[in-house]
């Protein structure tokens, strides 16, 4: 009886496929499977889409006055009507897509860079810059982001930028107090502590090792941040404080028409509703992240 020969099973495509998956392809796959998330992602690619393409879907000057065509409601010739100096409110909310979408995806990245960087260095490092980084956190948390945003703008006084300014450094304690907190469990695993003791450089465990594990975190934290940054440059623009008139944007349309919400409720609804759609997609993309970021595995383990 001949003796039985080892038989060699190959891995199957699809199981090759899944090992040479990149950490980054598998997260966006989990995010898409989600419906939250392909309907969140097409209301919000719709929304940047419509206003980029403003010049090619209107040819109306937003900012152009027909006194002779004020508080028109809703037809072929204006789709979303005209507000109370004759503008069209269709080519203005266009062009209000455009500065509201900027200024929370700006003002989030600004305080993301801002508070990433120093969560890292400070719980990496620990000692009085952790010290001081903490406790500035908690002042400046003891605040809500909309008061600390507004008590900022008091100092640098209203305008866009100044408001995006005061909206990135509202939530940098939100960011830092998270980094810190991810980097202070990283820096103690083994892949960590293997990179410290074959002598890699501080700045390359950081970088390779540290920043990409806390990053999956921080996505959620980024993607509902774009906006509640979103809400809360509308929220200051509505007050006076964001963009100054005639600049077109969602909340600085919202007071322009809450004057005329009993006979014009066209001046409110469509900008409030572009405000709606754009938080609520981002936040459905935010879920989907959350619950993605939940089933991955972490990055590491690599020698520099």
């Amino acid at each position: 009886m001949s003796a039985p020969t080892a038989t060699h099973h190959p891995s199957t495509p699809v199981a090759s496929a899944a090992r040479s998956e990149s950490p980054t392809l598998r997260l966006v796959r989990r995010t898409f499977r989600h419906r939250g998330a392909q309907i969140g992602a097409i209301v919000l690619l719709a929304l940047i889409a419509a206003s980029l393409a403003a010049p090619l879907l209107t040819s109306r000057d937003p900012n152009a006055v027909d006194p002779a065509a004020t508080l028109q409601p809703p037809s072929w010739e204006h789709p979303m009507g005209t507000d109370h100096i004759g503008r069209d409110v269709f080519a203005r909310f266009l062009y209000g897509g455009q500065l509201s979408l900027r200024v929370g995806l700006i003002a989030i990245v600004f305080g993301a860079t801002i508070g990433v960087t120093i969560g890292l260095f400070a719980g990496y490092y620990g000692g009085w810059l952790d010290a001081g980084s903490s406790w500035l956190t908690d002042v400046l948390l003891s605040f809500p982001d909309i008061l600390l945003a507004l008590a900022i703008i008091a100092v640098l006084g209203p305008g866009i930028t100044n408001a995006m300014l005061a909206i990135g450094i509202a939530f940098i304690p939100s960011f830092m107090r998270l980094t810190r907190g991810n980097v202070l469990a990283i820096r103690e695993q083994g892949y960590v502590e293997a990179a410290r003791a074959i002598g890699v450089r501080d700045g390359q465990i950081l970088l390779r090792h540290i920043l990409p594990n806390a990053l999956r975190t921080l996505l959620v934290l980024l993607t509902v941040g774009i906006g509640a940054a979103i809400l809360a440059g509308a929220a200051l623009s509505f007050l006076g404080l964001g963009a100054q008139p005639p600049t077109p944007e969602w909340g600085a349309m919202l007071n322009a028409g809450q004057k005329f919400i009993r006979q014009a409720w066209w001046l409110t609804v469509f900008p409030g509703l572009g405000i709606f759609l754009s938080v609520l997609a981002i936040n459905l993309l935010g879920d989907a992240i959350g619950d993605a970021v939940a089933g991955t595995a972490p990055v590491g383990g690599k020698r520099g």
